[in-house]
C-alpha cells in the first residue's frame, strides 16, 4: 500500500515551540530513527502513533535528554538545542511522563514528585512545603493517594498517577505523554484528559504517545505516524480516522480488534472461589471459571482485583475463604506452591515481575519450570533450553533475532509472549492475566488475544484483568465489577455494556438493584 507522506507543519507557523527535522538515531545492528521529521505547536495535543519499535519512545528520549541524535536539527522555543542530559531539558520547560514508571521505590510520593528539586528552607528540605504542594499537584488530577505514602506501597495505576503528577509539577511548556493511560481506567483516564484540556488552554504543547487508539479522538489536535523508525504521515485529527491510522501504522488494514472466538464454555467449574477475604483489601469474594470460558475482572484503580489474584496465587496472605481448583481444596502458600499446583499469574508489570530483564528470551522462557531442562545433578542443560525456546518463538510467533537475545531489548508485545510461553512451560492450567496488552500496539494485542482464545479452547482456566472495558467486552464470555473490595456484579458479557459495568464499577449498582 503507498501512503502520501503529509509534510509535518507550516515551518513560518509562530506557534510552534518544538520542531525536529532529518533526527537520525542509531544503535548497534538498528536504525531506531531515520531521518524524521516532527514538531508541536503551543496549546496543542500532537499525538504520535505506530507500532512498538516505530522509533516513538527513542525520539522522546532524544527530545527530553535522554540520548542524544546522531544526525539531525532540534529547534526549542526558536533556538536549536541538544540537551546532554533530562536535567538540562526540564531546566529548558520539557517534561515528560515515562512510560516504564521512573520512580524511586523506597521514597516517598512527596519525594517522587519533587526529586532533586525538593523546596528547601536554607540548607535543608522544607518538608511542609514539600507535602503540600506535592498534595496540589494530586489533587489536581482528581485522585486520593497520601503524598507521605511509599511508593512502593501503592498499584502500578497510582505510581503511574504520581509520574504524572512529578511531570505536572515542573510547569514544563512542553510535555511528553508516553502511554500516560496505560494502566488507567476509564474514569481515571478522563480525570488525566480534563487536566490535559486545562493545560492547552494555558498554552503548554503536549506530545501524546498512547496504543488506545480510541481514546485520541477526545482530545488530540494532530496526529502524526511512524513506521519501521521512519516518518510516515500528519494530520489534522478531525481530516482522518483511526482505520486510516491503523492503516498507516502497520502498512496494512486491520478488519477486526478481536479474533473470532473459537473456545466455547462448558459446564465444567475448573476455579471456585468462595468467601476470600483479606481485612482491609478485599471481602467475600466468589466467582466461578468455567473450562472453555474467559473471566473478566474489571472495576477501578483500587478495587481490588489485582489483589485477589495475587492472593490466589499465592504472592499475597488471605484471611479466609476457600479456593477450588480441578475438584480439590486448594491454599497455595507462595507463588511456588501455586506453580506446582497449576496456577501462572502473569503481573500488570511485566518488567519488574515478570520478566528477568537482563536475562536472555531462552532463560526466561524456563524460570518457572527449570527442573525440566537440568540434569539429575541439578546441573541446567543449555541443549535443553535452547529446544523449548525455540519450540515457544514457534508456538507464539515471538519476534526475535535470536533465542539469546537479552529480553529487555524486545518489543512489549513479545516480551509478553515469552512470559506466557514460561507459564505453558510450567504445565500451568489457570492463568491470570493482569493487563497483558498495557503498552502493547495493535498488531501484538491481537496476537495475545488470540493466543488467550487458544488457551481456553484448551480446556485452560483464563481470567483477563484490565482497565480498558473495550478489551473486556471484546475477549470475555462474562465479568466480575469490582467495587471497594468487594464483587458488585457478575455479568454476561453479551448482555451488557460499558455504560452498565460502570454503573457496577462506580457503586452506583450492586447485584442487580440500584445503589
Amino acid at each position: 500500500m503507498t501512503i502520501a507522506a503529509h509534510h509535518a507543519s507550516d515551518p513560518t507557523d509562530d506557534r510552534t515551540i518544538l520542531r525536529l527535522e532529518g533526527i537520525t538515531k542509531r544503535f548497534p545492528g538498528v536504525v531506531a530513527l531515520d531521518r524524521v521529521d516532527f514538531d508541536t505547536r503551543r496549546g496543542e495535543v500532537h499525538a504520535l502513533c505506530g507500532e512498538n519499535g516505530a522509533g516513538k519512545s527513542t525520539l522522546m528520549k532524544i527530545i527530553s535528554g535522554a540520548f542524544l541524535p546522531d544526525e539531525g536539527t532540534m529547534i526549542f522555543k526558536g533556538q536549536a538545542r541538544r540537551f546532554a542530559s533530562t536535567l538540562e531539558a526540564e531546566a529548558a520547560g520539557i517534561g515528560i511522563i515515562h512510560q516504564e514508571l521512573n520512580l524511586v521505590p523506597h521514597l516517598s510520593v512527596a519525594e517522587n514528585i519533587f526529586l532533586a528539586r525538593e523546596p528547601r528552607r536554607g540548607p535543608f528540605v522544607d518538608r511542609r512545603r514539600l507535602l503540600r504542594e506535592s498534595a496540589r499537584c494530586l489533587q489536581r488530577l482528581g485522585v486520593d493517594i497520601d503524598p507521605s505514602a511509599s511508593v512502593r506501597r501503592l498499584s502500578v495505576a497510582q505510581q503511574q498517577m504520581v509520574e504524572i503528577a512529578k511531570a505536572l509539577s515542573t510547569n514544563a511548556e512542553l510535555l511528553i505523554m508516553d502511554e500516560p493511560t496505560s494502566s488507567l481506567t476509564e474514569s481515571e483516564t478522563t480525570l488525566l484528559f480534563n487536566v490535559i484540556r486545562d493545560l492547552r488552554r494555558e498554552g503548554v504543547g503536549i506530545i501524546y504517545i498512547s496504543h488506545r487508539l480510541d481514546e485520541m479522538s477526545e482530545i488530540v489536535d494532530r496526529v502524526t505516524v511512524f513506521r519501521d523508525g521512519r516518518y510516515v504521515s500528519t494530520d489534522d485529527f478531525e481530516a482522518t480516522n483511526i482505520d486510516a491510522i491503523v492503516s498507516r501504522m502497520v502498512g496494512r488494514t486491520l478488519e477486526d480488534k478481536f479474533p473470532h472466538r473459537t473456545s466455547v464454555p462448558t459446564e465444567d467449574v475448573l476455579l471456585k472461589v468462595d468467601g476470600l477475604t483479606r481485612k482491609g483489601v478485599f471481602h467475600d469474594i466468589g466467582f466461578t471459571v468455567r473450562r472453555g470460558e474467559i473471566l473478566g475482572f474489571a472495576g477501578l484503580i483500587g478495587a481490588g482485583r489485582t489483589e485477589v489474584a495475587r492472593a490466589i496465587f499465592g504472592a499475597d496472605r488471605r484471611d479466609s475463604g476457600t479456593v477450588t481448583f480441578e475438584g480439590r481444596t486448594v491454599s497455595p502458600a507462595s507463588p511456588r506452591d501455586a506453580i506446582a499446583r497449576g496456577f501462572a499469574y502473569l503481573s500488570e508489570d511485566r518488567k519488574s515481575q515478570g520478566l528477568a530483564i537482563k536475562m536472555s528470551l531462552a532463560s526466561n522462557m524456563t524460570l518457572a519450570n527449570i527442573g525440566a531442562v537440568s540434569s539429575r545433578a541439578g546441573l541446567l542443560d543449555f541443549s535443553k533450553e535452547a529446544d523449548v525456546a525455540r519450540r515457544y518463538v514457534d508456538l507464539l510467533n515471538i519476534r526475535t533475532p535470536s533465542i539469546h537475545q537479552v529480553a529487555r531489548l524486545l518489543s512489549g508485545g513479545n516480551q509478553q509472549k515469552i512470559i506466557i510461553g514460561k507459564w505453558l512451560f510450567s504445565g500451568a492450567r489457570m492463568l491470570f492475566f493482569d493487563e497483558p496488552t498495557r503498552g502493547i500496539d495493535v498488531g501484538a494485542k491481537f496476537a495475545i488475544y488470540q493466543i488467550m482464545d487458544e488457551l481456553a479452547a484448551q480446556g485452560i482456566g483464563v481470567v483477563l484483568i484490565s482497565s480498558e472495558l473495550s478489551e473486556i467486552l471484546g475477549m470475555t464470555d462474562r465479568v466480575a465489577v469490582f467495587h471497594q473490595g468487594r464483587i458488585a456484579g457478575i455479568l454476561d458479557t453479551a448482555a451488557t455494556d460499558q455504560e452498565e459495568i460502570m454503573h457496577y464499577a462506580s457503586g452506583r449498582r450492586i447485584s442487580g438493584v440500584a445503589a
